[in-house]
């Protein structure tokens, strides 16, 4: 396979995968509604769409294995055959294998061929209808090979334009829309195996169809290269079929082609006013409006001519011509969404250079700062806006709805569920919210470990559920929101609750904590997350090693996240995540204490108070301040980092950020506060990566070095040092 059909193979696996993911979801809604029609159709032209492009490009053991599916989600289309729970999971078992046949190519021929063998039987023996293998009209297999003359039969008809059927009554009253495609294939497509006539072919297999081939592109015979393809197509199309799916149709050549798709009729099937000829023209980009407006002016309008006939005055005329002018400004049209393919190498690498350019851009403005110049403030200024406006866009860019990773969960707890011999439903909320494409990605495992654990030890067998008056099938809500610059995911469930007691006996019994330890339910409920911890008495496939929530907390923590657990016996579990939206650049409040300078993401920080010498003395010792009447508890930055004052006095005003973490407020103690900077996150050596209190390093304007503090862990890291000293004391 040369560079060019990998290319396309490589094209055609990605796009795949996309359309296996829509399968998932498709057929796990199914489960739930199995009469639903519009997810039978659209199960049906996922698995058409992966057959016909995989015969395009090579596939052709998926294209015959899809084909088998086809033929019998055709039959279920029709009524001819019931979709069974017993299918469902051979649909799912089917997507499954498919994946594996474009991930592995001929790494594992045998036991790729046993699966699908297996699955083909258990398909053949579901049918008791002789003749339901063998359908009279089976979708056609698009084929790599040339076709035969007999197949070159089609029903598309070549018709002028003025011959385009309209939409009949009846049509109209099946809700048909019309839409106009004009499709322009790259000349080299059919070097790639890909036959255009199958695309056309499934157009017209979609609706009424006119299709009209565009031959004014086509050289003289000595120039003509008989492995390019020099046609294009006009298509008008009469469909109950939606933009999606004729966009579909053309899902693997798209990046390299032209195809538009234009809404000629809604989707009531009500038509627009017919356009004149040389609108259309002008619309396709056949013909420029000058060039029309030149042709129009060498006749008579015939406002004119009836002018001239003396059939009405100009004044009747002038208002009309308003009226069409007002109806044609509100008429409007509707312009499709463009996208672009981008590797996210490319995205990785734009984002470097944008964190480098903030990095200048602050240097930059420091320098402008020094001189006082006007002439230099200006421009300096503007290449700062210019600036932050393209940190947003690009970071923008890497941003995604976390819905992805929510669907993947569903076949999760249906296949798990199963397994346990337990009944659960998955509810998702709030899939909008978006996340860095870098933290969606890493989170994944996470969130797996936290739903199986849901699953096996939250979730209680359907009988037990009933004994104790909740319904047999219990329920995982899984659900996404932001908070400033902060996404939160919980995973929460209705089952019998963690046990506190058997935890906490746990944990002795492990060495992890002594018998006086008075712990909360909070810290007690954290315990899970220790190396080896586990409370199951039994170890299955499932859970019992005590490998798993260790690796969820030490994930999240490496995403400079936080996880927390809130239990009730018999009412169920509530684990929080919380993660930053981007991890390349993040708003601060810059501090310094003594010559260090330290970075605090400005999603903790709520309000600056000062802290004075008085202040401290009537505390006693104890670190509280009384902020407008609340009692606040506060953390010596200098302290926590071992940052020694040398020979300086104890300054008279020291400075407090006040900081709200999970609905608790505490203070940190700076010396000085120099105030808002972005700051372009720099990963810390391998050496101090595990620096309590530190997340990163960002670089400033005159190039020295500023750490960002990790204001959760540092709160931790005080509160046991706190707890440390007591013990000691005593």
């Amino acid at each position: 396979m040369d560079r060019r059909e990998e290319k396309y193979a490589d094209a055609f696996r990605e796009e795949a995968t996309e359309l296996l993911s829509d399968m998932e979801g498709v057929i796990l809604s199914l489960e739930a509604d199995p009469q639903d029609q519009e997810l039978i159709n659209r199960l049906f032209r996922i698995m058409h769409t992966i057959k016909g492009s995989g015969a395009m490009f090579g596939f052709q053991e998926v294209a015959d294995f899809a084909h088998h599916l086809e033929t019998m989600l055709d039959m279920v289309r029709a009524g001819k055959r019931p979709l069974t729970p017993e299918l469902i999971s051979l649909l799912l078992q089917s997507k499954d294998l498919i994946q594996v046949m474009l991930s592995s190519g001929e790494s594992k021929p045998q036991e790729i061929s046993e699966q699908k063998e297996a699955i083909l039987t258990r398909l053949k023996n579901l049918d008791n209808d002789p003749t339901a293998n063998n359908p009279t009209t089976p979708s056609a297999t698009c084929s790599i090979n040339p076709p035969s003359p007999e197949k070159l039969e089609s029903p598309i008809k070549q018709q002028e334009i003025g011959d385009a059927p309209r939409p009949s009554s009846k049509q109209q009253q099946k809700a048909l829309t019309t839409w106009r495609l004009r499709i322009r294939l790259n000349p080299k497509v059919m070097l790639s195996g890909l036959d255009p006539l199958c695309l056309l072919r499934e157009l017209d297999s979609m609706g009424e169809c006119v299709i009209c081939a565009q031959t004014d592109q086509v050289p003289q015979l000595d120039d003509m290269n008989p492995e390019e393809c020099y046609f294009y197509w006009d298509v008008i199309i009469n469909t109950k079929a939606k933009k999606e799916e004729l966009e579909a149709v053309f899902l693997f050549v798209e990046d390299e082609s032209q195809i538009s798709i234009t809404q000629l009729a809604d989707e009531s099937g009500w038509e627009v006013e017919p356009k004149r000829l040389g609108e259309i023209l002008v619309e396709r980009g056949d013909v420029t409006k000058e060039q029309v407006q030149e042709v129009l002016a060498k006749q008579k309008r015939s406002g004119e001519l009836m002018v001239e006939a003396g059939l009405v005055p100009q004044s009747k005329i002038d208002s009309a011509l308003a009226e069409q002018k007002m109806i044609q400004q509100l008429r409007g049209s509707q312009q499709g969404a463009e996208t672009i393919r981008v590797s996210t190498k490319k995205l990785d690498r734009l984002i470097n250079l944008v964190g480098e350019m903030v990095i200048t851009q602050a240097q930059l403005s420091q320098t402008a700062n020094r001189y006082q110049d006007a002439d230099l403030l200006t421009p300096v200024e503007n290449i700062e806006r210019l600036t932050n406006e393209l940190r947003d866009c690009a970071l923008n860019i890497r941003m995604f709805p976390i819905e992805s990773t929510f669907s993947k969960f569903r076949r999760l707890v249906h296949d798990l569920s199963a397994a346990l011999g337990k009944e659960a439903e998955l509810i998702t909320e709030g899939g909008e919210t978006e996340l860095d494409k870098t933290v969606i990605e890493r989170i994944h495992d996470p969130l797996i470990h936290l739903i199986r654990n849901s699953l096996d030890h939250g979730l209680e067998p359907p009988e037990d559920r009933l004994k104790a008056g909740k319904p047999a099938c219990g329920t995982i809500r899984l659900s996404a929101s932001q908070s400033g610059g902060e996404v939160i995911i919980t995973i929460e469930d209705d089952g019998a609750g963690l046990n506190r007691e058997k935890i906490r006996a746990k944990a002795i019994e492990q060495g992890l904590i002594s018998e006086s330890d008075n712990l909360t339910d909070s810290q007690i409920f954290n315990l899970i997350f220790l190396p080896g911890f586990s409370t199951a008495s039994k170890v299955t496939d499932v859970s019992g090693r005590g490998v798993g929530m260790d690796v969820v907390k030490r994930e999240i923590s490496k995403l400079r996240g936080s996880v927390n657990i809130e239990s009730q016996p018999g009412k169920g579990t509530k684990t929080s995540i919380h993660l930053p939206l981007t991890l390349a650049i993040i708003e601060g409040l810059l501090v310094a204490v003594g010559s260090s300078h330290y970075v605090i993401p400005l999603t903790f920080v709520q309000e600056c108070v000062e802290l004075s010498s008085q202040e401290v003395e009537r505390s006693h010792g104890r670190h509280i301040i009384n902020l407008r009447g609340e009692i606040i508890p506060y953390i010596r930055l200098r302290e926590i980092f071992g940052i020694s004052r040398g020979d300086e006095k104890m300054p008279a005003i020291e400075y407090v950020v006040v900081a709200m973490v999970e609905d608790k407020r505490i203070g940190l103690v700076t010396d000085s506060i120099i105030g808002d900077h972005q700051a372009v996150i720099k990963s810390l050596g391998k050496l101090y990566e595990h620096t309590e209190g530190i997340s990163g390093a960002t670089i400033l304007g005159d190039g020295t070095i500023a750490l960002i503090v990790d204001v959760r862990r540092l709160i931790e890291c005080a509160y046991r040092q706190e707890r440390e000293s007591l013990v000691g004391g005593v």
